[in-house]
């Protein structure tokens, strides 16, 4: 088979000759041979792994997204991708990865709660003019 993972700015991996995927449905995981009909599923955060007919396997940590297979095609779109070839490596990665997306998110909420606040004033200043 051949994936291809697609975050929303660039390709994240292309690999051709994966002989397995494994990967995680709101339903729970199911895996995908080449020879699977073709089939859609929503993808929910989790563990993607696959694994190269040339031995070895990888591990994806994915965001929500979706799984298009099509033929021997598969395309993941997630929001979020991190790649580790051990469990232990990518739990470090995520979790780090994690801390700083809570720090940007926090600074994000601040500044948006800033605007809303000036914005709101200024529309009492108006208001009452």
């Amino acid at each position: 088979m051949n994936l291809k993972v697609l975050l929303p700015f660039r390709v994240f991996a292309e690999e051709a000759g994966v002989a397995r995927i494994v990967a995680e449905g709101r339903a729970g995981s199911f895996g995908l041979l080449p020879r699977r009909l073709d089939c859609v599923a929503a993808l929910v955060p989790g563990i993607l792994i696959y694994e190269r007919e040339a031995g070895g396997e990888v591990y994806l940590a994915v965001d929500a997204g979706v799984l298009v297979k099509s033929g021997p095609d598969v395309l993941v779109s997630v929001r979020n991708a991190i790649v580790g070839t051990d469990l232990g490596q990518l739990e470090a990665a995520v979790a780090q990865e994690f801390l700083v997306l809570g720090e940007q998110e926090r600074v994000v909420r601040s500044v948006m709660a800033k605007m809303e606040s000036e914005f709101i004033q200024r529309l009492g200043r108006l208001h009452h003019a």
